[in-house]
């Protein structure tokens, strides 16, 4: 099986790139934009032509929530008409496309967790974008999988568990936020999902593939994140008692309101993702949030 990944840099893309060795099936190729500009429908051709591909999964995006406000042509450049390019030439060679987004799609307002039939109402240009990508995407090639994730973290690029590890290190107290909730997601788990689907994917057969036993096929939406829910706050506080655990840096939280952190793109308060209808059809369910937390810190503070 062989993965073409788009969009080398993000934290998913390598941890695919280091989870790769351990699946002797798998040969996964992630390029940068010097070798797969997304956005340049000759420089994807010929990525597909070297590398020809089994899958390819999308990862490259404009993540910049608050420089989106204001770069609105490079946020949808990257989000719709490049997701857009990728399916496309992907779907001349039939090809099956997995697709990352995000719970950005949705504004927040519902109460319980979302379900991927929910009404998307995005609140900010990165998740409008992303979401016109999503679009895009099942229009272009039908073999898709839109996995939507949220609050990504990993020991690489920049993240929620970094961020604190790093102010713990000169701040005896931190001010974070305590009214927004969501699905903490640690990028290897994810990754680990994206690979599991991939193999139920490559044994498709005449369009139908693993999850037609349930009634449901497999091209579609599907959420995926970590298990469980938590705030801001309770997520760096989780930070700080498994880094206190190694001896690492920690610090006291003081839980504030959105109001009290203002940002130029507004944040969902409600970013809750229900993942049920993957654990149905392709029998995954990432672990809790609490693991990953725990996995992530160890590899930071112990280097």
């Amino acid at each position: 099986m062989r993965l073409l990944i788009a969009g080398w840099q993000g934290q998913v893309a390598r941890a695919l790139v280091e989870a790769a060795p351990a699946c002797p099936e798998v040969r996964a190729c992630a390029v940068g934009r010097a070798a797969l500009d997304i956005c340049e429908a000759r420089s994807i051709e010929r990525a597909l032509s070297d590398i020809n591909p089994t899958l390819v999964i999308n990862s490259a995006a404009y993540t910049a929530v608050d420089q989106a406000e204001t770069e609105v042509e490079r946020a949808y450049a990257l989000n719709r008409d490049g997701a857009r390019l990728l399916a496309e030439a992907s779907a001349r060679r039939d090809i099956p496309i997995i697709h990352l987004s995000t719970d950005y799609v949705y504004g927040g307002h519902k109460r319980d967790a979302y379900v991927e039939d929910d009404p998307t109402d995005p609140v900010t240009v990165y998740g409008q974008s992303k979401l016109e990508g999503e679009d895009a995407v099942r229009a272009a090639n039908p073999k898709h999988v839109i996995l939507r994730t949220a609050w990504v973290f990993s020991p690489s690029g920049r993240n929620f568990v970094k961020t604190m590890l790093s102010c713990a290190a000169e701040n005896e107290r931190i001010s974070v936020v305590n009214d927004q909730h969501g699905s903490p997601t640690y990028a290897p788990h994810l990754v680990d999902a994206i690979l599991d689907i991939a193999r139920k994917l490559s044994v498709a057969k005449d369009g139908e593939a693993h999850g037609e036993a349930h009634g449901e096929a497999p091209w579609g939406v599907y959420h995926a994140t970590g298990a469980g829910t938590a705030t801001w706050c309770e997520m760096a506080q989780e930070v700080f008692r498994c880094s206190a655990k190694l001896g690492g840096p920690t610090a006291i939280v003081d839980p504030i309101a959105s109001t009290d952190y203002p940002t130029p793109a507004q944040r969902p308060a409600n970013s809750r993702l229900d993942c049920s209808k993957l654990e149905r059809v392709f029998g995954i369910k990432l672990p809790a949030w609490q693991v990953g937390v725990a996995q992530c810190v160890e590899r930071l503070v112990k280097g």
